[in-house]
């Protein structure tokens, strides 16, 4: 007579290995199912959706490679443990450490405009760089292409590009004043004033657009600084003439609601 459970329990280690199999199924099943409350009952919906990030930050590792670069975003270190989504080495070769969709440890403390915080709300890139050198042509060069990738899958607006330093000025100066933020802007990337520059109105308040950019202002030397190594490519912590035109012209295009430069 056949055994009423068929040819798996006629054959014990068959059977065995059956029950391995179903157990390492079910295992892997749990593993990328989502974490539910065992206090409730699951009863799924599907409407929900995933991360959707609208900031991109841009920083340098201040390291001598992106090997040791690799190495620390994904190990602990003596700063405790930090990541970032991207790694772009100088040679223009890009690492990916962390999904899109998940919250990277790169950016701290820190808020741009209304954004506090950026961890949840950004994807991080670094880019291998000391600091003291100027960034390498093929690591910009696949910055772009991986911009353009981001914005548009993410549907990030082109304007939401900023450096560390932009959101935590006491704290950070990366990616710093060597950062070719005019050939990001000439391929389209980032908020970046509309020449020719205009004088601005009598009232016009260089603070108040400061803090309409973007910059946080509980120290405003620091900021000064931050937006100085972004749009002038120069250090100094105090405003002038040329600031208050290039502030003029950004928060032109910010209350028009649109960057007019061409976007490829």
């Amino acid at each position: 007579m056949r055994h009423p459970f068929g040819l798996l329990s006629a054959n014990p280690r068959l059977a065995c290995r059956g029950a391995l199999l179903a157990l390492v199924l079910l295992l892997a099943a749990c593993a990328h199912a989502p974490p539910r409350n065992p206090l409730a009952t699951w009863v799924p919906s599907p409407n929900h959706d995933i991360r959707r990030p609208v900031l991109i930050v841009l920083h340098f590792t201040n390291q001598n490679s992106a090997q040791a670069s690799l190495d620390t975003l994904r190990t602990k270190n003596s700063g405790g443990p930090v990541s970032s989504h991207y790694l772009i080495g100088s040679d223009g070769h890009v690492y990916q450490l962390v999904s899109d969709q998940l919250r990277a440890w790169h950016a701290g403390a820190g808020h741009w405009g209304t954004i506090t915080d950026v961890n949840s709300a950004s994807i991080g890139i670094e880019l291998d760089n000391d600091g003291t050198t100027p960034f390498a042509q093929p690591q910009i060069a696949s910055l772009l292409r991986l911009l353009g990738d981001l914005t548009t899958r993410w549907h990030i607006p082109r304007t939401q590009i900023v450096g560390h330093e932009d959101f935590a000025p006491t704290r950070k100066d990366d990616p710093g004043p060597l950062f070719p933020w005019q050939q990001l802007a000439d391929a389209g990337f980032g908020l970046w004033p509309l020449t020719p520059l205009a004088d601005p109105p009598a009232g016009f308040d260089p603070w108040m657009a400061l803090g309409l950019v973007g910059y946080p202002l509980e120290d405003r030397a620091a900021a000064v600084r931050a937006f100085h190594h972004h749009f002038r490519g120069m250090r100094g912590d105090a405003l002038d003439a040329e600031d208050l035109r290039i502030l003029y012209s950004l928060t032109q295009q910010i209350e028009s609601g649109s960057n007019t430069r061409a976007i490829d």
